[in-house]
């Protein structure tokens, strides 16, 4: 039983990021790599094999099941409309749609029933990589006591805005240990050895547009009430996101029912002792699927609240796990007829 997948932006991180996870995840796919016409024949790994990358531009989609992108946005909002007239599901990694009314944005883990109220445009969008580890932490306390509001600092890795932000982090450490010149050229400030409080465009409210998307999609995803205030952060670590998280609910709830909610819900894992080590870090985290949670404390400043700690692989669950696993949602919900 085989589907036909097509990955667009597959020499990505996010890109070749999918290809390993829907190998990882033995997803029942015929695949097709593929990218701009400048990485034509260019090999990517796809388990213990390669798939040569074809050019988006020259594709013909028909026949294809779904379409897995994450080529930045204005790939997205050309291409999507287009692909998506020949081909049921179009899951975007992009921020084009996912404020768009008529395209559900998903977190299988929290809000997968979406999908049976129907695709109108034939889009699904993921959401930021900071909302989806987010998101996967609140939905079952939301569920238990309700939140009424959020207020998060995120401390994000320099994966989350490409390879060549990666790079830049890895000469920019290499030249402060040899003494050589700084060179910024994809942050505003050197990012070694600091920390950056700047992710995206500001906007006129003083916020910046990462923090503005971690509102509003925590609002469309798990419940319009909520009210959440951020602080993004860049780091100079390469892989893995990490939340300090503070929830004021409607109801009672502990810390210890929080922690025995939150080691039953799906996505989750908790490593929560109060001791030397007793929590995860980006390190332990990279590579990995769930969502962790540590640091599971009573806020005593207000009447019902917690504080966390989240972290999570923002290229895994903040984007190509994400979109696999929506891809499995539409194949279990019998959404996507599979051919023998």
């Amino acid at each position: 039983m085989t589907i036909k997948v097509a990955v667009v932006g597959a020499t990505g991180n996010v890109g070749r990021e999918m290809l390993s996870v829907l190998k990882e995840r033995q997803f029942p796919a015929d695949v097709v790599a593929l990218a701009s016409n400048r990485s034509i024949g260019v090999e990517v790994s796809f388990g213990d094999g390669v798939l040569k990358v074809h050019a988006l531009e020259h594709y013909d989609f028909k026949g294809t099941d779904i379409v897995l992108m994450s080529a930045g946005g204005a790939i997205s909002k050309e291409w999507a409309p287009k692909i998506a007239k020949d081909v049921p599901f179009v899951i975007d990694n992009s921020s084009t749609w996912r404020m768009d009314r008529d395209v559900p944005l998903i977190v299988p883990e929290v809000n997968a029933g979406v999908l049976d109220e129907g695709v109108k445009k034939g889009i699904i969008a993921n959401p930021n990589c900071s909302t989806a580890q987010l998101v996967v932490a609140l939905k079952p306390l939301h569920d238990e006591a309700t939140i009424k509001r959020v207020v998060v600092s995120t401390y994000q890795s320099v994966s989350g805005a490409g390879k060549d932000a990666m790079d830049e982090l890895f000469r920019q450490t290499r030249a402060v240990f040899v003494a050589d010149p700084i060179e910024v050229e994809n942050f505003t400030k050197q990012i070694a050895f600091n920390v950056i409080p700047h992710i995206d465009t500001f906007l006129d409210s003083g916020y910046t547009k990462e923090e503005w998307k971690m509102m509003v999609e925590v609002q469309k995803i798990l419940d319009p009430d909520i009210q959440l205030t951020a602080t993004c952060v860049r780091v100079p670590v390469f892989i893995g996101h990490s939340e300090s998280v503070n929830v004021e609910f409607e109801k009672p709830i502990t810390a210890a029912r929080a922690r025995a909610i939150l080691r039953e819900a799906p996505g989750c894992l908790v490593v929560d002792k109060h001791e030397d080590g007793g929590y995860v870090t980006p390190i332990e985290c990279a590579g990995e699927d769930a969502t962790y949670i540590s640091r599971i404390r009573k806020d005593p400043t207000v009447e019902h609240g917690l504080s966390l700690w989240v972290v999570s692989d923002n290229l895994r669950k903040g984007a190509a796990l994400n979109a696999v696993q929506i891809a499995e949602c539409l194949l279990n919900r019998g959404l996507v007829s599979a051919e023998d």
